[in-house]
């Protein structure tokens, strides 16, 4: 199949290196056999491939499918909370309904919901914080591997200071991890990630277990929360007297490497981004989910400079939806107004909504549209007689073309949805 359309991904990093935007203002992009097997200007594929059935979609643009990097399955009925703080907001809002997920009929009607706003809303991979229950856990699963998206998940692992009815014994969770891991780690398109909720809630014997899982399975991923929130940050510190600060709660543990992603991080130490840096590992950066809870703004230039990798995260249900265009543009947004803000342009809100995204989960065949990538791709198209349709329209160049995508695309704009070089939406 042959698809023509104005075409954009970002290929490099435009944090750190130029022409990071790659741009085919009349493209085509060539699929066989779940590949991306030709990208180009339309003459030049189509040249190459005189014979393919092709489809015109100059009506709308091309890009990478969205990645987001920190999502909860559980928490999809409890969005819109306002007016609270973190852990007011856990306590009045999230934990209850994360209790009901050990039904596994409710947690798979959840799980269909939440897979199924990912897919309207053009994210293709996504790093997604499960629940604390091995049977609720299991249908996300279920739910996940026959949706056909790309889908990294784990059981919640805590032991304290949550509902009583979220704690495993450090043995129950580590022998619910273990039957997950092997029943659905690497299968079709199923990675498993270790992921105490926070340390917080985790104690040493738990953040061991996720060592020992670590140690004991190959190509596992890891994900948590760090330095969301002063309180948060206080109570850990006292809970780990021995702990130089948040990310040395899981260091202690082995816990802090390329596959490991934390989510938040708006209040870290210099130490603390140098480490993480030299560790490989990544952010989530979670823009709607820290205004609205008036957690803070990201010191994106500081990740910057000390070379941390960073992507987005939606953080359903502390943000706002479920798009991650809308992520980007909010983080536009709080960047331009922090005084040690970063200058986000265009290019930069594509690579934080695919590319980053893969890097940071460790996937090199997604992110973006080269040729031998897998065909993981979204077609957006303006809905007629809205004001987005007429400003791409009449955009003058490329980059007001995709200020215009970030600014102004919703899930009534995304038609189609490619993964795996099949349409699924």
């Amino acid at each position: 199949m042959l698809l023509r359309a104005p075409i954009f991904h970002t290929p490099k990093n435009p944090f750190y290196q130029d022409h990071a935007l790659e741009v085919f203002e009349d493209g085509a992009i060539y699929i066989s056999e779940g590949k991306i097997a030709d990208l180009g200007d339309y003459n030049d594929v189509r040249r190459r491939h005189p014979d393919s059935p092709s489809r015109d979609l100059r009506d709308g643009v091309i890009l990478p499918g969205f990645i987001d990097t920190h999502i909860h399955f559980p928490q999809v009925r409890v969005m819109g909370g306002l007016g609270m703080t973190l852990l007011e907001w856990l306590e009045h809002n999230t934990l209850p309904e994360e209790a009901k997920m050990s039904d596994y009929p409710y947690a798979s009607s959840v799980a269909q919901e939440f897979l199924h706003n990912l897919l309207i809303n053009g994210t293709t991979t996504a790093l997604v914080f499960g629940c604390h229950f091995e049977t609720g856990q299991r249908a996300f699963f279920e739910a996940a591997k026959a949706s056909k998206l790309r889908i990294i998940s784990g059981m919640v692992l805590s032991d304290r200071m949550l509902l009583e009815s979220l704690h495993q014994t450090p043995q129950a969770a580590y022998q619910a991890s273990k039957e997950l891991i092997r029943e659905f780690h690497q299968k079709d398109r199923l990675l498993y990630a270790v992921t105490p909720r926070f340390s917080l809630s985790a104690s040493e014997a738990i953040l061991e277990v996720c060592q020992s899982l670590h140690e004991e399975h190959q190509a596992l991923r890891f994900t948590s929360h760090i330095n969301e929130n002063d309180r948060e940050i206080a109570t850990v510190k006292e809970l780990f007297p021995w702990a130089r600060d948040y990310l040395d709660t899981y260091e202690r543990f082995g816990l802090v490497h390329e596959h490991s992603v934390f989510a938040h991080n708006v209040h870290p130490h210099e130490d603390e981004l140098r480490r993480l840096s030299a560790a490989k590992a990544a952010v989530s950066h979670c823009p709607c989910s820290n205004a609205a809870l008036g957690s803070g703004i990201f010191p994106m230039l500081r990740h910057v400079k000390a070379r941390v990798k960073f992507s987005l995260g939606t953080d359903v249900g502390g943000g706002t939806g479920f798009g991650l265009a809308k992520e980007a543009l909010q983080s536009y947004f709080l960047q331009h107004l922090s005084v040690e803000g970063y200058e986000l342009s265009p290019n930069h809100l594509l690579y934080l909504a695919t590319k980053a995204g893969a890097e940071a989960l460790g996937l090199v065949d997604v992110g973006d549209l080269s040729v031998g990538q897998a065909a993981d791709f979204i077609y957006l198209r303006p809905p007629q007689g809205s004001a987005f349709a007429s400003v791409l329209k009449h955009a003058e160049d490329s980059e007001r073309m995709l200020a215009a995508i970030f600014t102004l695309t919703s899930a009534e704009s995304v038609a189609e949805v490619w993964v795996g070089g099949a349409r699924l939406h």
